[in-house]
C-alpha cells in the first residue's frame, strides 16, 4: 500500500505547494502513529489550500480503513466545509451534546453524548473559534470535544484553522490550535504543519494577496501593511458616497442573502441594517416576510426533534416566512413568526416568538438590566402558584424564552466568523490615535477573508494604501 502522502499527491487537484508537501509527509506519521490521543493541527493562512486538503483527505481516508466525521463550530461554518468537501458536515454541538430538562434548574441541561464510533478521524474546521473557557456549567467546548473523540482510543482528531483570525470572544488566543497547550493540558500526541504559501490558483486573488500581507504584518515588530487594490479585479476601495451603488450592484449580482456588511461595532451594525432595509430594500415595516435575522443569544427551548443541534445558537441565521402577530408585554415588544433556518434547508419551517426591541439596540443582545426586568415581570405573573409550580411555569414561559435577534444584513466581525459571502463590504469604522494595531490587523484579516468573490473596503484611511 502506498503511503498516504503519495496518494494525497496523486489525488490532489493541483501541484502541491512546498508547505502542502510538508503537510503530506507529516500526515504519514500521523496516520502511522499508534499513540493514544493522536491529533493533527493544520494551521494555514487564507488561500493556502486548507479546504483543498480536506476535500482530498475525505477521499483517501477509507483506503486506510478510517471512517471520518466533518465538524465545525457553527452552522454557517459547517455549511462552508460541507460545500468544499462535498460531504455532510455537522456542528460540534449537534454531534457531541444532547439536551434534557433539569427539574431543579431553569432551562435545559447539555450533556455529552457517548461516542460509539471507532477507527474514525474527526476533522474539525474553523477550530480557532472553539472556546477553551467553561461552557454548559463546567467544561469547555474544547474539553468536551477532546473527551468525546478519544472515548474510543483508536480514534484520531484533526483540528484545522487560522490563528490570525479573531480568537473566541473574551479570549486572547485560539488555544484549540496551540500545539503546546494541547500537549500539556490534554496530553495529546500532536503532529502538525502550518501552510504558508498561497496556492497558484489563489495568487491571482486580490482578496487573498491583501489578506496575506495582513497576516505577514502580524509576524513583524512594526506591524506595517498597505492594501493594494489597483492591480486586482476583486477588491475595491470606496467611500460611503459610493456605498449605495456598490450594495445595489452586489444585491443584483449575488443576491441579498449572499452580500454582507461587516462593522467594528454593534452600533454601526444597527445603523447599517436600518439603512439597508429602508434605502435599498424599501422596507417600511419593522419586519417583513423575506427578512433575514440572526440569533443574538443561544435559545434552548427547541428540542432535537425541531432543530438539528437541539437549540438555536448565537449566530444562526433565520429567514422570516410569515408574520403572525405582535404584542407588547412585560415592558418589551414581541412578534410571532414562521421562519426557516437559512443554513439547514432540510429542516421544516417552525414558529418562534421574538423580542423586537433587540433589533434596534446597540448592545449585542438584551442588557443584563433588561433581562432581569423581564424575568421579574414574568415571575410576578405566577406569584400565586406554589414555589415548585412557579419555577416550572417560569421555565416554560414563552415570553422569557423568546428569541433575541438582530437584522442580518450587517454584522460585527465576530458574528460573521466561520461564514463566507460572495460580496463583502468592510467598514473600517472610527480609529482613534491610540488604536491597537495588532488587534485591528486581526480584525481586518478576519473580515476580509469572509469574501468569496468581491471585497469592498469602505471608508478606510488613506494611510493604509
Amino acid at each position: 500500500m502506498p503511503l498516504p502522502s503519495e496518494i494525497l499527491k496523486n489525488k490532489f487537484e493541483h501541484e502541491p505547494t512546498p508547505s502542502q508537501l510538508q503537510m503530506f509527509a507529516e500526515f504519514d506519521r500521523f496516520i502511522a502513529s499508534n499513540d493514544p490521543k493522536t491529533t493533527f493541527v493544520l494551521q494555514g493562512y487564507a488561500g493556502t489550500g486548507k479546504t483543498t486538503i480536506v476535500g482530498t483527505l475525505v477521499k483517501i481516508l477509507p483506503l486506510f480503513n478510517y471512517k471520518f466525521v466533518l465538524l465545525a463550530p457553527t452552522g454557517r461554518a459547517a455549511k462552508v466545509i460541507s460545500q468544499y468537501a462535498k460531504r455532510t458536515a455537522f456542528t460540534i454541538h449537534k454531534r457531541i451534546y444532547k439536551t434534557k430538562n433539569d427539574k431543579d434548574d431553569l432551562g435545559p441541561v447539555f450533556s455529552r453524548t457517548k461516542n460509539y464510533q471507532s477507527h474514525t478521524i474527526f476533522i474539525v474546521d474553523e477550530a480557532s473559534m472553539i472556546g477553551s473557557e467553561a461552557e454548559f456549567k463546567s467544561k469547555s467546548l474544547l474539553n468536551d470535544l477532546i473527551e468525546y473523540v478519544f472515548e474510543n482510543q483508536n480514534n484520531k482528531l484533526i483540528l484545522i484553522g487560522d490563528t490570525a483570525q479573531l480568537p473566541p470572544v473574551n479570549q486572547t488566543s485560539s488555544l484549540a490550535l496551540d500545539r503546546s497547550y494541547l500537549q500539556e493540558v490534554y496530553k495529546l500526541h500532536v503532529y502538525g504543519t502550518t501552510l504558508t504559501q498561497i496556492t497558484r490558483q489563489a495568487a491571482d486573488s486580490g482578496i487573498l494577496v491583501n489578506a496575506t500581507a495582513l497576516r505577514d504584518a502580524l509576524n513583524t515588530k512594526e506591524l506595517r501593511f498597505h492594501f493594494h487594490t489597483k492591480d486586482h479585479q476583486d477588491i475595491y476601495r470606496m467611500t460611503s458616497e459610493k456605498l449605495e451603488d456598490g450594495l445595489r450592484y452586489a444585491h443584483d449580482k449575488y443576491g441579498i442573502e449572499n452580500t454582507l456588511v461587516i462593522c467594528r461595532s454593534n452600533k454601526n451594525a444597527v445603523m447599517y441594517n436600518h439603512y439597508i432595509r429602508n434605502s435599498l430594500l424599501y422596507k417600511e415595516d419593522e419586519l417583513d416576510a423575506g427578512d433575514l435575522l440572526m440569533i443574538a443569544r443561544n435559545n434552548y427551548t427547541f428540542g432535537q426533534e425541531d432543530i438539528p443541534s437541539g437549540f438555536l445558537a448565537n449566530g444562526d441565521f433565520i429567514e422570516i416566512l410569515k408574520i403572525k402577530r405582535d404584542e407588547e408585554l412585560h415592558g418589551l415588544r414581541f412578534a410571532d413568526l414562521e421562519v426557516q433556518l437559512v443554513d439547514y434547508p432540510d429542516v421544516k419551517p417552525f414558529e418562534v416568538k421574538i423580542i423586537l426591541d433587540g433589533l434596534h439596540s446597540y448592545s449585542p443582545a438584551l442588557t443584563r438590566e433588561q433581562n432581569q426586568a423581564l424575568y421579574t415581570s414574568v415571575l410576578a405573573d405566577y406569584a400565586d402558584l406554589p414555589k415548585k409550580k412557579q419555577k416550572e411555569a417560569v421555565k416554560e414561559d414563552k415570553y422569557l424564552n423568546a428569541l433575541q435577534v438582530k437584522y442580518a444584513y450587517a454584522l460585527t466581525c465576530h458574528k460573521s466568523q466561520g461564514g463566507q459571502w460572495d460580496a463583502v463590504f468592510v467598514d473600517q469604522g472610527y480609529l482613534g490615535e491610540d488604536f491597537e494595531q495588532r488587534d485591528f490587523i486581526r480584525w481586518a484579516y478576519t473580515a476580509m477573508t469572509r469574501a468569496k468573490n468581491e471585497l469592498f473596503l469602505v471608508n478606510f484611511n488613506a494611510k493604509f494604501f
